[in-house]
């Protein structure tokens, strides 16, 4: 599959970014360095930036337009894991097979490696943008895909799915809430993926509905799928998730939908190149992990 081909040259292209934005960094405060790169390089499928790069390609060619963004997103992404796993939060002790942040620095630091990846994410987006911003439409486009990215990780996004999520057993849980949580804390930030890359890249305004009803419908089925593969670990601490409303094979109808509306979507762009993306989708809902 061209799929697993690609991703291991785009994951090694990505961590080298990532890498070069920390390189060097820090003198009496490099503990903090030491713990945002734990976190930033313990595993991860990067399928975030993978996202934002190859819908990027869909409209041009050269990708170094949209590494640093897809840089940030990822950073945001794992900031927003280290905070997840704090015993204020989902109090997890395993985070892909090794120890959480908090464990291995204690939770002040890894409260504020998280606070420094969040902000490394702007700060890394920003300079790009003052150095390789061509002209004046450059520098709106980019500041567009800013705002984007800033909503999905917020409290109407990633945030505010979180902050549902956090207060399930404390309010009444329905399935309209699990879905804006879905939408929200998931979903969001594949959205924003996809977007980045599509508003980079010169997506018309007819080919980026189409990119954003493509990124919801991933969004919700990743989030979907990790239901069906966390059960086990769900039911044992009576978290909600869709199959708490919903049986088996309803979930299972409600993944292939998800997951069909999205290669819908792509067959929607004509004189694209989707192969790639048609082969991730279907590699999120065949996943094993």
């Amino acid at each position: 599959m061209i799929v697993f081909n690609e991703m291991k040259e785009i994951i090694n292209k990505i961590d080298e970014s990532l890498y070069s934005y920390l390189h060097l960094k820090g003198k009496y405060q490099q503990k903090i360095y030491e713990a945002i790169k734990y976190s930033l390089f313990t595993g991860g499928k990067r399928l975030r930036p993978i996202l934002a790069i190859k819908t990027f390609e869909l409209f041009k060619e050269n990708t170094q337009a949209v590494i640093p963004f897809a840089c940030a997103i990822e950073m945001i992404h794992t900031y927003s894991l280290i905070h997840d796993d704090l015993p204020a939060m989902d109090d997890d002790k395993i985070r892909r097979g090794n120890p959480t942040n908090h464990i291995v620095f204690g939770e002040a630091l890894a409260i504020l490696a998280g606070d420094g990846l969040l902000n490394l994410a702007f700060e890394t987006m920003l300079k790009d943008t003052i150095k390789s911003a061509k002209d004046f439409e450059d520098y709106k486009t980019r500041v567009r895909i800013m705002e984007i990215i800033s909503n999905c990780s917020g409290v109407e996004g990633m945030i505010g799915g979180q902050v549902v999520d956090l207060l399930a057993h404390d309010e009444n849980m329905d399935e309209d809430k699990l879905n804006f949580m879905y939408s929200a804390k998931t979903s969001a930030l594949f959205e924003a993926s996809v977007l980045t890359g599509s508003i980079l890249g010169g997506a018309d305004e007819v080919e980026l509905e189409i990119m954003h009803k493509f990124a919801k419908n991933i969004g919700l089925a990743y989030q979907i799928k990790d239901d069906f593969l966390d059960v086990n670990e769900d039911e044992a601490i009576n978290k909600y998730t869709f199959l708490s409303f919903n049986d088996n094979g309803k979930a299972v109808n409600k993944l292939d939908k998800l997951t069909n509306d999205a290669l819908n979507e792509l067959d929607k762009l004509k004189n694209r190149d989707t192969e790639f993306l048609r082969e991730l989708t279907i590699y999120l809902l065949n996943r094993k992990k």
